[in-house]
């Protein structure tokens, strides 16, 4: 593509924070110690994680970078930065999530496949740039559309990331036409992150958002937009990121029998003490991130010390001096809530979380029940160790 390129090789990388902890270096995958995710409700972006299939692109002439619309279109259209920028900008807090966050952990009861993740493969930020919708709207298809009048019922994100999944082909996803469409689902082409203009990890010039989805629906370096009749056909669509039992071995499985992860599952996580602790008895403070996935807030987050026969709930909160009232308008539907709780340590125990979001869905207790081969999707109750000693690590 004129103006964007993507390296063959990873001799041109960019800078990235020291704290960051690598899970893969060449392509570069990494989160930041899960103590960084607490520390504010924004994640910053150096801390934020580092999610890709292989070397970051490189935008050679802003100028010349443009996104073709194409497919099932009335009119197909080249679209340009300047003209990304002549449309509604809009801001939208959205948190984004690996479908391996806590892949770690799954991988202890059996292996798994997949990059090693903890539990910091998420974060939080302000979006920033066009709604799809919008976009949509350049090429004659009004919002709140289902279909285009040949057929056109999904919409694929092509990247200029080249990865070995494909082949050496682009990165690609879709997601509906209708939630392509609808305003009220957010999906934005952005260009901003935090307010400043996204840098080359998280998409720069332009990667889409979709909120509440997993992560690897959120295309970054985008090349091109295809309104097509059926869902995307892309490795990452119809070879991974989907949800199979644990019966479901390398030999057995079938990846046509289930659908393409889009929303996830409610979670939560404890970021103020690492899985094992030794610390004086005495009142803890347990902090840490709650969030569930298509727009829906978390009703509660429960803290136990006993094994789960007794639990105290957490305050949950989202911006400073605003109370957080779950799917209330002055709350982030899109973003993740922090929760604190104090808790009377006197022995060596497990701290224990989980949360419950709107729909009352709950986090399931064991990871033995929703172990997949792999390993998305860990969205078991949360365990981390203390051990009541005299010193603290």
């Amino acid at each position: 593509m004129p103006g964007l390129i993507a390296p063959s090789d990873y001799s041109r990388e960019p800078p990235r924070h020291p704290s960051l902890q690598i899970n893969s270096k060449e392509p570069f995958n990494a989160e930041p110690p899960r103590s960084a995710l607490i520390g504010s409700y924004v994640t910053p972006v150096d801390l934020f994680y580092k999610r890709n299939h292989g070397p970051i692109p490189l935008v050679e002439d802003l100028e010349k970078y443009s996104i073709s619309i194409q497919g099932l279109v009335d009119c197909q259209k080249q679209i340009f930065m300047k003209d990304v920028w002549k449309l509604p900008k809009y801001s939208v807090t959205a948190t984004l999530q690996c479908a391996g966050n806590r892949r770690t952990a799954m991988s202890k009861v059996q292996k798994v496949r997949g990059v090693g993740w903890d539990v910091s493969a998420i974060g939080n930020a302000v979006w920033a740039g066009a709604k799809l919708a919008d976009v949509l709207e350049l090429v004659g298809i009004p919002k709140l559309t289902a279909s285009t009048k040949t057929g056109g019922k999904h919409v694929e994100f092509v990247s200029i990331d080249k990865c070995k999944e494909e082949n050496g082909g682009p990165y690609k996803a879709s997601i509906p036409l209708t939630q392509a469409s609808n305003p009220e689902a957010d999906v934005l082409l952005a260009y901003e992150m935090n307010g400043e203009t996204l840098n080359r990890d998280h998409g720069y010039p332009i990667r889409v958002v979709v909120p509440g989805v997993i992560g690897a629906r959120s295309v970054k370096w985008l090349d091109s937009i295809n309104v097509i009749a059926e869902e995307c056909q892309g490795f990452f669509m119809q070879k991974d990121y989907k949800m199979f039992p644990p019966s479901v071995n390398w030999d057995n499985i079938n990846w046509a029998t289930r659908r393409p992860q889009m929303d996830f599952p409610v979670q939560s996580v404890i970021c103020s003490l690492e899985d094992v602790n030794v610390v004086k008895p005495g009142k803890i403070t347990v902090r840490g991130y709650a969030a569930s996935g298509g727009g829906r807030g978390i009703e509660r987050v429960d803290i136990s010390i006993d094994g789960g026969k007794n639990w105290v709930e957490a305050s949950r909160f989202q911006k400073s001096g605003i109370p957080y009232i779950s799917d209330h308008p002055s709350s982030d539907k899109w973003a993740w809530v922090l929760f604190e709780a104090s808790v009377d340590i006197s022995n060596s125990t497990d701290i224990i979380a989980k949360a419950v979001d709107s729909a009352a869905n709950v986090q399931p207790e064991k990871v033995e029940d929703i172990w997949n081969l792999r390993g998305i999707l860990n969205t078991s109750w949360h365990r981390v160790q203390v051990r009541v000693g005299h010193s603290n690590l």
